[in-house]
């Protein structure tokens, strides 16, 4: 089982996709560090050995920011826009869509389940 930043990638998986495990690191990036580092993007992570999982981790450290980090940095702009005050963080901070969504209907994975308000009839059509 290859550990690279911190997160078990998975053996049978080609190795362009057991890097999508970690957390930052999507298909353009997973490919762009494997062709960096040389290796094919069809080769199983069970076939590479010590030298090249090492290889790939160097390249990850010194030109990505991932997992810990990475979280870190999102949650501290969202912070920072909360204390601002500005738009964008009183959205942040009242669990509403940020990104000009509409709330009348839907919203719900923001919003969370829907509660009952006490008086108001159903209206059917």
């Amino acid at each position: 089982m290859a550990r690279i930043a911190g997160v078990n990638i998975p053996t049978a998986k080609r190795a362009v996709i057991g890097l999508q495990y970690i957390h930052g690191i999507g298909l353009a990036k997973a490919k762009e560090i494997l062709s960096k580092v040389g290796i094919d993007e069809s080769r199983r992570v069970n076939t590479l050995n010590d030298d090249e999982v090492i290889r790939i981790r160097e390249a990850i450290d010194q030109d990505y920011t991932v997992e810990g980090d990475l979280r870190r940095e999102v949650a501290m702009n969202i912070k920072r826009l909360m204390d601002l005050a500005c738009y964008r963080g009183l959205r942040h901070r009242r669990g509403l869509p940020v990104h000009g969504q509409r709330t009348h209907t839907n919203a719900r994975t923001r919003k969370g389940p829907a509660k009952p308000i006490a008086g108001k009839k159903k209206v059917t059509k």
